[in-house]
């Protein structure tokens, strides 16, 4: 059987009953087939994922298919149709190399294509949603291939239509429009409009924005690095809450909030974890807590996967106690729980 933790960033994980690796559509889509009605898991890069130590009781599907395919007009930009197995920096390297411009704020995310639009990936200021057209799935419920549009992903914070209905859809391809241009858009995200020596809402080169982004995430330990056992990591654990008018009004006045369109109040999961009394470097048993970033839950060179959980949920504890707020996991667990 294969070690699932020689395909995870965090390098923890059991066997797999069945490990499958596919590189065409045809061959994911004859994979998923084959394993019937038996549980199901795809992975690409292995980045967004804890799995038991038990392992995974079904078929992992690996995919890698990468083709990419183009349309370009001087007039209405790039639209660029990506294989699920592409990994995700390596294709946004592409764009910008290319001359079109609006993914360089989602530089250095780890992941495959295929991931993208299911966990709504984001950073800097934007989502991914903001650029997909159209996501090409294989039903298992329906056994056979659907497409979504933009409206129909039901894009959300870190979520989408994909993630809510778990286990029914499998990334194929996915469309992106992209703008040909070599300036970013407004930056709005103060620590990078600091790094780029610009004010909130100036512009800058999209090439020097994915540099002093790439810098930037390297700081916190949000690039993998197999010699950093800092970075060894799923990227951010949690997702930042997303909490009542009325629950955000009890926090401190210097706890960062972001109004939303619903009313509710975004508010940063690190600040929480942090004045809940969770510090960079703290560890419990294997695992332990970024020295970067307290977002950032790592491998520090023999974790178990449970030992990154009870890391995990001693995080929870402290915020719950503390703030009355319950931290979700941003990370797939496959056969753990937390709270």
């Amino acid at each position: 059987m294969t070690d699932l933790s020689k395909y995870t960033s965090l390098r923890v994980g059991g066997p797999a009953r069945k490990f499958v690796e596919v590189s065409t559509q045809d061959e994911i889509i004859a994979a998923i087939e084959a394993a019937g009605d038996s549980p199901i898991l795809i992975m690409g890069g292995g980045t967004n994922i804890l799995v038991s130590d038990k392992g995974f009781e079904g078929t992992v599907i690996h995919i890698s298919n990468n083709h990419i395919e183009s349309e370009v007009d001087a007039c209405s930009g790039a639209t660029l149709t990506i294989g699920a197995g592409e990994n995700w920096d390596a294709f946004v390297a592409t764009t910008i190399s290319r001359g079109f411009a609006g993914l360089e704020t989602l530089s250095g995310i780890p992941g495959t294509v295929g991931a993208a639009p299911i966990q709504n990936i984001g950073a800097y200021g934007h989502e991914v949603s903001e650029f997909i057209t159209r996501v090409r799935t294989y039903d298992r419920k329906e056994k056979k291939v659907r497409t979504f549009t933009n409206q129909e992903c039901e894009f959300s914070y870190r979520s989408s239509h994909f993630k809510t209905e778990p286990n029914r859809y499998v990334v194929l391809d996915v469309a992106f429009q992209l703008r040909i241009g070599e300036v970013t858009t407004p930056i709005l995200y103060a620590d990078l409009a600091k790094s780029l020596g610009i004010e909130l809402g100036e512009k800058a080169p999209v090439v020097t924005t994915r540099e002093h982004i790439l810098k930037l995430r390297a700081s916190k330990g949000m690039l993998l690095n197999p010699d950093d056992h800092d970075s060894w990591s799923a990227g951010s654990f949690f997702t930042n809450p997303i909490i009542s008018a009325e629950s955000a009004s009890k926090l401190p006045v210097d706890a960062p909030r972001w109004p939303q369109a619903d009313g509710r109040v975004k508010t940063s999961a690190a600040w929480l974890m942090e004045h809940a009394g969770v510090h960079k470097g703290d560890s419990l048993l294997g695992a332990r807590i970024s020295t970067k970033h307290v977002l950032a839950l790592t491998n520090a060179g023999d974790a178990t996967a449970q030992d990154i959980v009870s890391l995990a949920k001693s995080a929870q504890r402290h915020v719950q106690e503390e703030f009355g707020i319950t931290l979700e996991p941003e990370v797939n667990l496959i056969g753990l729980e937390l709270l």
